[in-house]
């Protein structure tokens, strides 16, 4: 295992915190689709400690549906789009709520969206668009998707608008499937989003899971995996740009409980701006019964100004030494001096060189979308981003 960790480096802000971070056993993490057995939580509590409680839009609290979020589905042929019930029996089976505010998502929902992708199919990509409630408004909702055996498809959920929206969102992903999911959190500035994704993967089945966050006062997403048959291999990318005052929380949870299975995770953030604060929470937990897991995960974050601070906590528990390989690695600093004096040496402005070492940075994720269209918009996105800081 190894933790690399760069802190307060030319006056930024950051904290990082490896294996010997006091935490509970993620084997007792408790989950209910009853949001009254879970407490109100104050912000002390382990999962909460980072968030900033008074921005959440009482989400938290109880806070009742005042709008709705339209939910619009463009979808090729053979893939059946369907908006149903709170009684669906589909509904619940990738994962169980393991906050109160999913718990909430979940009780308060009016009717859920549900995508199948069929069997032994390859489909085109598959657009879920998520527009929220409205400036001052607050809906709930979930969307279940359903790749059935040996399938092959990318689904793409884009988020936008204003107001708060809590959900949950289901990838039930059957024996031999192959399913891409990018979602996309491109919100207005004034949005408060708190999702939960739970993600099932059946034998042998393939999952990649790429987040992209820019946009929003504060966004929390909370991507979960399980195995229900041994060979499953699940990879969760990350890509975020944090500006002056937001706060965007990533908390992956990979739960290896079948043997030979594999993860990788690989999250990688910009900062820039007064009081932008980005959380990145890793955990992979490896059960008795998971033997022969291959398992890596790794954060990096880039702070651009000072002012901004990077949280990044990687957790990895062990229960049995029948493994192949599992390590983790965190770190977060400034532009790297080395690659900025061998552009510059070689007659590269300086502002042009940050930008490059900037799109190197991200360059890694965005290769791996392979939907052209989302990313261009997504390259277009952050080189906005640096524009508006000058970099």
């Amino acid at each position: 295992m190894a933790v690399t960790t760069e802190q307060q480096q030319h006056g930024l802000t950051a904290h990082s915190h490896g294996a010997g971070a006091p935490v509970s056993s993620r084997a007792d993490h408790f989950t209910s689709f009853d949001v009254n057995a879970f407490e109100v939580p104050g912000g002390r509590e382990e999962i909460w400690r980072f968030t900033p409680m008074k921005r959440l839009a009482n989400l938290h609290n109880g806070a009742e549906a005042t709008g709705t979020a339209a939910v619009d589905v463009k979808a090729p042929e053979g893939v059946s789009v369907e908006t149903v019930a709170r009684g669906d029996e589909r509904l619940g089976v990738a994962g169980t709520p393991g906050d109160r505010v999913a718990a909430q998502a979940w009780t308060s929902f009016a009717e859920a969206t549900v995508v199948t992708l069929p069997k032994d199919a390859k489909v085109e990509p598959t657009v879920v668009t998520v527009t929220g409630p409205g400036e001052g408004k607050v809906a709930y909702g979930h969307l279940h998707v359903e790749a059935q055996q040996f399938s092959e498809a990318v689904v793409v959920v884009d988020h936008r608008g204003s107001g708060a929206y809590a959900d949950n969102v289901e990838f039930v992903v059957g024996d031999g499937a192959h399913l891409t999911v990018v979602a996309i959190q491109d919100w207005a500035d004034d949005a408060v989003h708190v999702s939960s994704h739970h993600a099932k993967l059946g034998r042998d089945a393939t999952f990649k899971h790429t987040v992209i966050t820019l946009g929003g006062d504060l966004v929390r997403l909370t991507p979960v995996v399980t195995y229900s048959g041994r060979g499953g291999d699940a990879e969760l990318l990350g890509l975020y740009f944090a500006d002056a005052g937001q706060h965007l929380e990533h908390r992956t949870f990979i739960d290896h409980s079948a043997s030979n299975c594999r993860s990788n995770v690989v999250y990688k953030g910009a900062l820039q701006g007064e009081d932008a604060h980005t959380v990145w929470i890793g955990d992979v937990l490896i059960r008795a019964a998971a033997e022969g897991t291959e398992t890596f995960e790794l954060n990096r974050n880039l702070v651009l100004t000072d002012g901004a601070r990077a949280d990044s906590v990687p957790n990895l528990e062990i229960e049995t030494g029948e493994i192949e390989g599992a390590g983790h690695a965190s770190a977060t600093g400034r532009f790297d001096d080395e690659q900025l004096f061998y552009l510059q040496a070689r007659g590269i402005p300086e502002d042009q060189a940050r930008r490059l070492v900037v799109r190197g940075f991200f360059h890694e994720i965005l290769l791996k979308i392979t939907v052209p269209e989302v990313r261009e918009r997504l390259e277009a996105a952050i080189e906005a981003e640096l524009e508006a800081v000058g970099v």
